[in-house]
């Protein structure tokens, strides 16, 4: 079989702890959005009105707003300079919209700021999903071929997946924290209003560190079998 150690009770004690942390993650995220998607925030702006007050309160008139595909499929683009927001997030007045655009805008203040994890994170990216799906292929065929040497080059590889989860995590939660002091600054959100927007944007940090826990779940698996090969050596 190409993936003979998924049936490795090993790999089961390595991965399903993050796994559920991911599906709990997961459910919560999408039922705090459900919760506070249906409660009307205090000024009754919608999520692309919030941003674009977000926008010219911190300077950033340049920045343009336009709809994303998808449902919470928004972002920001550091290299077009483009705030996405889907069609859930754009044109309801909710307590979830707020705190979603706001994050992104998040995003635009750290890029504005030149905030070095989002520099690094951004620089990363393209570098990451290459090494990943290289790092996957060595690791495998080197696995096959009983060739030691190609499956630490793999890991070597995939390591990328895991340093790039750990910078994503403080670049997302200084978003939150940036969303969080703008809103109260702009006077955008009332008591009750913190209390949800607090409760979408935490729900959403979840969800890294899921992603940073099934990353390093996995690298740690390969080196596990890493070091066995080498044993047999």
């Amino acid at each position: 079989m190409f993936f003979p150690f998924y049936f490795d009770i090993r790999y089961l004690l390595f991965s399903l702890p993050a796994l559920l942390l991911a599906l709990f993650a997961q459910w919560r995220v999408q039922s705090t959005y459900r919760k506070y998607s249906r409660i009307r925030n205090m000024r009754s702006i919608t999520g692309v009105e919030a941003a674009r007050v977000l926008l010219r309160a911190n300077g950033l008139t340049h920045v343009e707003v336009q709809p994303a595909r998808g449902v919470m499929s928004d972002h920001y683009d550091p290299r077009k300079k483009v705030l996405r927001l889907s069609k859930g997030v754009a044109q309801n007045a909710s307590v979830a919209s707020l705190g979603i655009a706001a994050h992104e805008v998040g995003h635009a203040v750290q890029d504005q700021v030149d905030y070095t994890l989002l520099r690094v994170r951004s620089g990363l990216a393209p570098v990451v999903n290459l090494g990943t799906w290289m790092g996957m292929i060595l690791f495998f065929a080197g696995v096959l071929i009983q060739l030691s040497g190609l499956v630490w080059l793999g890991i070597i590889f995939f390591s990328g997946s895991v340093v790039f989860a750990f910078v994503t995590l403080p670049v997302e939660r200084d978003a939150s924290r940036r969303a969080l002091q703008m809103l109260k600054a702009e006077g955008l959100v009332g008591t009750t209003d913190v209390q949800g927007v607090q409760a979408v944007l935490s729900a959403a940090s979840l969800t890294y560190v899921a992603a940073m826990a099934q990353a390093l779940s996995q690298l740690l698996y390969f080196v596990l079998l890493a070091r066995g090969m080498g044993r047999r050596d």
